[in-house]
């Protein structure tokens, strides 16, 4: 198999991406913001988000470093923050089979790169696989780092209010979880987060919800995997 893309994969990969390009330069530019007015300038943002690449943590990573935060908090902030993608990678255990560019994959992989890649419509036309899932993931990096970089260097020059701005993190999720939503058949998997996030939330509360509903959500992910296996026999 080639290793090299083709123009009609980079182009595809591009087209599929626009709608987290549209998200992560303005959600970067929040981040970016939000750095420099805390006294971190475009060099901190550039490498920030070269090598943690995680809307979510590098938005608490700005308070985490304005307050000298301690090397458990962080990792303990970091795994709160993160631990959904273990079961994300529960669901792409097929997909990235004996995929050679596997590490960085799992480097990258937001929620907005997993809806992508998870598309099974746009994945019908697509001929590598594997060139496709590496686009993907690197387009939507180079997207949240350019948005960062901006965001400080334009917080360098304008003054900006940067309250509420962290909610467009919530807000392109949701885009494109209606859009996956709309563009695939089986809506099991889904339904079973939904539900899940639903019931812990109704058990334990807002603010205690988070790892319960990640615990049924990766059971539910399990039950439905085994099954389509049987199913497949």
């Amino acid at each position: 198999m080639r290793n090299f893309p083709t123009k009609k994969e980079i182009k595809q990969a591009f087209v599929a991406t626009i709608p987290v390009f549209t998200g992560y330069i303005f959600l970067g530019m929040g981040f970016g913001m939000m750095l420099y007015s805390k006294g971190f300038g475009a060099i901190w943002a550039f490498f920030m988000s070269l090598t943690i690449f995680a809307g979510s943590l590098e938005y608490a990573a700005v308070d985490l470093l304005a307050s000298s935060a301690t090397v458990i908090t962080t990792a303990v902030v970091s795994l709160a923050l993160n631990a959904r993608h273990v079961f994300y990678g529960i669901s792409l255990i097929d997909k990235y089979k004996n995929v050679k560019k596997k590490p960085f994959l799992i480097f990258g992989l937001t929620d907005e790169t997993y809806s992508l890649v998870c598309n099974d419509v746009a994945l019908e036309k697509v001929e590598n696989k594997e060139n496709y899932y590496f686009l993907v993931t690197l387009f939507d990096h180079v997207y949240w780092i350019t948005g960062s970089v901006l965001g400080a260097l334009v917080g360098a020059i304008l003054p900006f209010s940067t309250e509420g701005i962290d909610f467009v993190l919530t807000a392109l999720f949701l885009t494109v979880f209606v859009e996956q939503w709309l563009s695939t058949k089986n809506h099991l998997s889904a339904i079973s987060g939904v539900v899940a996030s639903v019931v812990a939330l109704l058990i334990f509360g807002a603010d205690n919800f988070l790892i319960p509903a990640m615990i049924l959500i990766a059971l539910a992910l399990t039950l439905l995997r085994k099954k389509e296996g049987i199913m497949n026999e």
